[in-house]
């Protein structure tokens, strides 16, 4: 089966990295279609292939108004010239679509369509932009999302045919754990004693930073790492944030991830909102024991035994969680080797390949059937 994976932007290149290889490995001839990615290098393909095909020769800095302007006026034509190149594959799966009010109505035909939720709905949405993103998921013929919680959104808020959606897990990157030319780590995260809590990722309003920070007040004899590149205004948190908490606050280069997830504790994930996360998925696939908000998905990461969960925005239930867990390695071990367990068994990219692989093939078949019935009709 020939499949094409499409990322425009590069929004997730490890993702893209890993479900590409792992179909790969399952049987399927693939192709990954993206553009550069600006903040640093990305995996290079195991068993598939690696074509921009979108914003190629743009100037600006990643993130820059330049550079989303420039890509806003590229878009259309790459768009046009990537929708020829679909038909020579059995399926193409879009990961994102990165301006959906254009790109409900370039989506490709003739061919199963899948497309992944990673966002149900955007968070912080332009004006138009709830209502585009509905018509691009109701242009799929199968939508892929990683939680049941996320299903039950796409029917509820988007109206999509509950039919069409399939739940499949965020696999685990074990890309990260495997790599030959590891870093060592930051010199901003060295020094100082204690157990760690690790707060990773693009740090967002959502993400609950100052929900941790509270609860951090009611912690002693730990120290907690708040590591990603700021999407949001952070100078008066660090002001105010006590000595026991260190910030890298910048894009965290693939290489140095083990030494800093390796030196973790405990990771905890204070959203209050989500649908399922690559951090998340990062710490599964280090074995890191998982402290979460009740948010989203994360309750279904909890009822798999590799987590638990305080209700979101709580600062005192989170406090009373990270005392807990930071006292008790016997419950962290425990944790840990759920963690493990999940992203070995059901959650490992050999799962989510194979349930992939049926999707496609179902659609595939559904398409042979339709056609060969308006053939005879």
């Amino acid at each position: 089966m020939k499949v094409q994976i499409v990322d425009p932007a590069a929004y997730t290149p490890a993702y893209d990295h890993a479900l590409c290889e792992a179909l790969a490995k399952a049987g399927a001839e693939v192709e990954l279609a993206t553009g550069p990615f600006g903040y640093g290098s990305v995996p290079a393909p195991v068993g598939y292939r690696r074509e921009e095909l979108f914003y190629m020769g743009l100037p600006g800095d990643p993130g820059s108004k330049k550079l989303r302007l420039a890509r806003a006026a590229k878009h259309l034509p790459d768009m046009l010239k990537w929708r020829k190149s679909t038909q020579q594959f059995d399926v193409v799966h879009m990961q994102w679509a990165p301006f959906q009010v254009l790109d409900g109505h370039l989506l490709p035909r003739g061919r199963p369509l899948v497309m992944t939720a990673h966002d149900v709905l955007p968070r912080e949405p332009r004006p138009g932009q709830v209502r585009a993103q509905s018509r691009v998921w109701r242009g799929a013929d199968a939508i892929v999302v990683h939680s049941e919680h996320g299903r039950d959104r796409l029917v509820a808020e988007a109206g999509v045919d509950p039919a069409r959606i399939v739940v499949i897990p965020h696999g685990p990157f074990e890309h990260l754990v495997n790599q030959p030319d590891r870093m060592p780590l930051p010199a901003e995260l060295a020094g100082g004693s204690g157990p760690v809590v690790l707060m990773f990722g693009l740090i967002r309003p959502y993400k609950g930073l100052e929900v941790l920070l509270k609860a951090w007040e009611s912690v002693s004899g730990a120290r907690l790492w708040i590591v990603g590149r700021p999407r949001m205004e952070i100078e008066a948190l660090r002001a105010s944030a006590p000595e026991s908490v260190s910030f890298l606050p910048r894009y965290v280069d693939d290489r140095e991830i083990p030494a800093i997830f390796e030196a973790a504790d405990l990771c905890a994930l204070p959203y209050t909102e989500i649908d399922q996360s690559g951090v998340l998925a990062t710490a599964l696939a280090f074995g890191k024991p998982l402290l979460l908000s009740d948010a989203g998905g994360f309750p279904e990461v909890e009822a798999a035994g590799a987590a638990e969960c305080v209700p979101a925005g709580d600062a005192a239930a989170l406090a009373e969680g990270l005392n807990r867990l930071l006292t008790s390695p016997q419950r962290l071990n425990e944790l840990a080797g759920r963690a493990t367990d999940l992203a070995t068994g059901g959650w490992s990219w050999q799962r989510v390949a194979e349930k992939h692989l049926e999707l496609y093939a179902a659609l595939t078949d559904s398409q042979r059937v339709h056609s060969a019935g308006k053939r005879g009709s």
